[in-house]
C-alpha cells in the first residue's frame, strides 16, 4: 500500500543564542504511515512527539528531510490535515455551529451545505442539542468534542491529534475515545494521534510508535492486531499493555537501542 504519510529522514534543530545551546528535538527520523492507519505516537515528555505532528502539519519547518503526504511534501498547513489540540482552540465568540461552520465558509462552501455538514458532524459527536451553546457554557469533554467536529467538518484526509484527551477525566477520556474510534471506523482517515498514556495508546492504535527522549529517536513500532472494540480489562489487552510499556521503559533511558518490531 503507498503511504499516506512518508517521513523521510526528519532532522529538526531549534537554535539557541549560540550555536553550542541549539536543541535537536527530532534527528533523522523516517517513518511511512498508510492510507486509513491510526497511528499513536507514544515517548516520555520531551521526547519530540509534538514538533513532529507539528511538522506533519506544516506549522513547523524541518532543519533537515522532508514530509510528504499524498504524495506532495509539506511545506504549509493546509485543509488535507486537520489538526485537533488539547486545549480546544474554540473561538469563545462564537457558538457551537458557528465555530464548526467556520471552516466551512472559508473552503466557499454554499450555505445548504455548511448547514449540512454542520448539522452531520455535530450529530456524529452527540452535540446537536448543544449547537447555540457558547464554548463557556460546555464541559471539557464537550469542548472536545467540538473542536473535533469542526476538525472533521473541512473533511482533511489526515487528522492530527496532540493529546486531545489529556486533560478529561478518566471516564470522560474513556469515552471520547469510543467516540473517536467509531467515527474514525466510519470514515477511515489515516490518523496520527499523539498520547503519553500507554492505555490510551493500545485502546486506540493500529500501531504504536514508541519514541525516545534522546533528540526523538523512534525505537519501537508496536502493531496492535487487537479487534475492536477492545476490552481495556482482558488479559490481551493487559498483555497488550505490558509490551508497549517494557517498549516506554527503553525509551526513558537515552541509551536505548533501537528495537523495531
Amino acid at each position: 500500500m503507498t503511504a499516506q504519510i512518508s517521513i523521510q529522514g526528519l532532522t529538526k534543530t531549534f537554535p539557541g543564542r549560540n550555536e553550542s545551546a541549539a536543541f535537536t528535538a527530532l534527528s533523522g527520523i523516517s517513518l511511512d504511515i498508510p492510507a486509513n492507519e491510526f497511528v499513536c505516537l507514544l515517548g516520555p515528555s520531551g521526547c519530540g512527539k509534538s514538533t513532529l505532528l507539528g511538522l506533519i502539519a506544516g506549522h513547523e519547518q524541518p532543519t533537515d528531510g522532508a514530509v510528504v503526504v499524498g504524495g506532495t511534501r509539506v511545506t504549509g498547513p493546509a485543509a488535507q490535515r486537520g489538526m485537533v489540540f488539547q486545549q480546544y482552540a474554540l473561538f469563545p465568540w462564537y457558538t457551537v455551529e458557528d465555530n464548526v461552520r467556520l471552516g466551512l465558509k472559508v473552503q466557499g462552501l454554499s450555505a445548504r451545505e455548511q448547514m449540512e455538514r454542520t448539522e452531520r458532524m455535530l450529530r456524529a459527536v452527540h452535540l446537536w442539542d448543544h449547537r447555540r451553546k457558547f464554548p463557556r457554557e460546555l464541559s471539557g469533554g464537550m469542548k472536545q468534542r467540538a473542536a473535533i467536529a469542526r476538525t472533521l467538518a473541512i473533511d482533511p484526509d489526515v487528522l492530527l491529534m496532540d493529546e486531545p484527551f489529556g486533560a478529561l477525566d478518566e471516564q470522560t477520556r474513556n469515552r471520547l475515545q469510543d467516540e473517536l474510534l467509531s467515527i474514525w471506523q466510519g470514515s477511515r482517515r489515516t490518523v496520527v494521534f499523539v498520547t503519553h498514556s500507554v492505555q490510551e495508546a493500545v485502546t486506540l492504535a493500529d500501531r504504536v510508535v514508541v519514541m525516545a527522549h534522546d533528540k526523538g529517536r523512534i525505537v519501537a513500532e508496536l502493531p496492535v492486531s487487537l479487534p475492536r472494540p477492545r476490552d481495556r480489562m482482558s488479559v490481551e489487552f493487559v498483555e497488550a499493555e505490558r509490551e508497549v510499556s517494557a517498549c516506554l521503559k527503553r525509551a526513558e533511558s537515552s541509551n536505548a537501542p533501537n528495537v523495531i518490531a
